[in-house]
């Protein structure tokens, strides 16, 4: 069974272990994954209570009053196409209904994938330091 909650401090680094961040040449080590997790203006975790393992993600950072930016969505690849992504979408969209802007930026093939959600299709731009990417 998978439960969903947006309550981080019960999360340890052990139950991180493993499996996100696929295809990141330098992906964040579990500890600074939770520190992630934490530093979230909202994040909310897929657990699958068997384990008691994090199985899936999403966080947001905001101002708390006017914007709110998506940055990850990860499901450990045992438990895509299940609906957890879906779900731990729908439920982080539904603490942001209040916020005007909600911006999510991702790869042309994963952006259909959002606008399932309402989310409309734009261009922008970013600046990315690859050297940084595991967070230490």
């Amino acid at each position: 069974m998978i439960a969903y909650t947006t309550n981080v401090a019960n999360i340890t680094s052990e139950m991180l272990q493993g499996g996100f961040f696929v295809g990141w040449p330098n992906p964040p080590s579990s500890a600074a994954h939770l520190r992630i997790l934490q530093g979230s203006y909202i994040a909310w975790v897929a657990i699958d209570t068997l384990t008691n393992n994090v199985v899936g993600f999403i966080n947001a950072v905001s101002d708390g009053v006017m914007a709110a930016y998506i940055p990850l969505l990860e499901v450990l690849p045992e438990y895509q196409k299940k609906g957890i992504g879906k779900e731990l979408t729908a439920r982080l969209l539904e603490s942001l209904k209040d916020m005007y802007m909600i911006d999510l930026l991702c790869d042309e093939d994963m952006q259909e994938y959002y606008t399932k959600f309402g989310m409309r299709k734009t261009s922008g731009v970013f600046a990315r330091n690859y050297e940084r990417q595991s967070c230490e």
